[in-house]
């Protein structure tokens, strides 16, 4: 039964205002990802938000502070989306926000009121656990991926990458929501300190351990590699020969592999000979490999795939990977009978795009048989994928992508970010190939590798890409993190259940 917490500020009272301040609540922590990557604020930005929901009169408005706060969440990471899809953005917003409804009456319930001890050190675990299936929940493809992540605003903080190589972006993600629920905590109800004091110093021996006893990635060698970002908008010709003519910049620089960004080629080189020898020439000349993206058209049905095509000193190598996961709305339309009509009112997707089949690991001959696992676009912010080529053997993860779109957005360094992160978890390194920037290559403990290639940039870039062997924790066991926020929630759910019927029979008459 819903129960009243006493009387409100006056501010609070006003559904509009308390509606307006959970939705400004929830847009906080946009500001911790790229471009502003105030990735200190992360530890401290659910707490307004905290603060509001376990304020809520009744459980009906808590859900409605957490529906709303994640509204404003989705709207503040994607912001950069509205010239695209206009109205429809509000649309998916309030979709996708709803998602936070049930983590409100989470909070609601364990730090709403005056919570003992027991409650505090319940919420915890719980909250951040809540917290963790939202994310879970949003990172389905089909409902937009695993972009912006709590965890992922971490992406240039060295002891957070050693806690994701422990168990991934996940634990990054509960380690900060348990921070802010600490803080609520200690904000809400001083006397619930020493709770809230312990689950500090958890959080903080947990960063430590990992720091201390993580292992390592060992080194392997090196390899040398070269991005070429055209930074060309222009025709499809235009861009190939801009492309072409970086890349001779490179002969004679010892390169072994040139990796191209998404899109590098309207055409499929497999179905086009006479441009499958120009760029098996450009091959010779330069002595390198050219890991190329192309649309691929097929004849079967209509619409292309993003491929990743390997081309050597004899053309195509025959190994190839077609993008699996697709941007919804942007590459196609779910349920396009009855969404069709986003067409209409932005940028959405006219026909659906192919999708791949399976994931690839390619082996390049001229730099030693090294193995090179490619990601296409915003699969790079799918931990799953970059994990199931690291184990399959993918020595560095590559990810082509092209976010001329958004050029003068947060996008394009948002998407830079997300590869630091599936290199630290990884132990392999990882190169961001893009067609006009952000244009990045990290190490495999997520270190940044010589020069960002920025928006501004057209240039043919050179790296020494360190290699590394052993396997890390996350690799070897997966998002054990999830798993645990599961059992946790079950096991609560399950205890306040049997709470609830022995109190039902003792109140039973006899």
């Amino acid at each position: 039964m819903d129960r009243p917490l006493g009387r409100q500020p006056r501010w609070l009272g006003s559904p509009w205002s308390r509606g307006l301040a959970a939705a400004l609540a929830g847009a906080v922590p946009a500001l911790t990802f790229p471009a502003p990557s105030w990735w200190w604020l992360a530890y401290a930005a659910l707490v307004p938000w905290l603060l509001l929901v376990r304020t809520a009169p009744t459980y009906g408005r808590a859900a409605l502070d957490g529906w709303l706060g994640g509204t404003g969440f989705i709207l503040a990471v994607h912001q950069w989306l509205l010239p695209s899809l206009h109205v429809f953005i509000l649309v998916l917003a309030l979709l996708l926000g709803a998602l936070w409804a049930p983590w409100g009456l989470l909070v609601r319930a364990l730090l709403g009121g005056a919570p003992a001890a027991g409650r505090c050190a319940a919420a915890l675990v719980l909250v951040p656990s809540g917290w963790l299936m939202v994310e879970l929940v949003r990172s389905w493809e089909y409902l937009g991926g695993p972009w912006g992540l709590m965890g992922a605003g971490q992406w240039q903080v060295p002891p957070a990458l050693r806690l994701a190589s422990v168990g991934g972006v996940w634990l990054v993600s509960l380690l900060i929501v348990a921070v802010n629920t600490t803080l609520a905590e200690l904000i809400a109800r001083p006397a619930a300190r020493l709770p809230a004091v312990a689950g500090l110093l958890v959080c903080a021996l947990a960063v430590t351990a990992a720091w201390l006893w993580a292992p390592l990635p060992r080194t392997a060698g090196t390899v040398r590699i070269a991005v070429v970002q055209p930074n060309l908008t222009g025709t499809p010709t235009e861009r190939l020969a801009r492309s072409e003519a970086l890349t001779r910049s490179l002969a004679g620089r010892g390169v072994r592999l040139v990796i191209w960004g998404e899109s590098s080629l309207y055409q499929d080189p497999a179905d086009r000979p006479a441009l499958a020898e120009r760029l098996a020439a450009l091959s010779r000349q330069t002595g390198a490999e050219l890991l190329i993206n192309a649309d691929s058209a097929h004849a079967e049905r209509p619409g292309i795939s993003k491929s990743a095509v390997l081309i050597g000193p004899d053309g195509p190598t025959g190994d190839r990977y077609a993008k699996m996961r697709l941007v919804p709305f942007g590459e196609y339309i779910p349920f396009r009978s009855a969404l069709g009509w986003a067409t209409r009112v932005g940028k959405a997707a006219p026909t659906d795009r192919v999708r791949g089949t399976a994931q690839v690991v390619i082996p390049v001959a001229g730099a030693g048989g090294l193995r090179v696992g490619p990601l296409v676009c915003f699969e790079s912010a799918f931990p799953d994928m970059s994990r199931h080529l690291v184990r399959d053997g993918a020595q560095v993860l590559v990810a082509q992508s092209s976010t001329s779109t958004f050029q003068e957005s947060w996008a394009p360094a948002q998407h830079a970010s997300l590869a630091a992160l599936r290199a630290a978890e990884n132990g392999r390194p990882m190169v961001h190939a893009t067609l006009t920037g952000i244009s990045a290559v990290y190490g495999p403990r997520g270190e940044q590798i010589g020069e960002r290639l920025g928006t501004d940039r057209s240039a043919a870039a050179v790296y020494d890409l360190p290699l590394a062997e052993g396997t890390t924790p996350y690799t070897r066991f997966g998002d054990w993190a999830v798993y645990g926020a599961v059992g946790a929630l079950v096991l609560a759910g399950g205890f306040a259940g049997l709470r609830a019927l022995s109190g039902r029979s003792a109140r039973a008459p006899r």
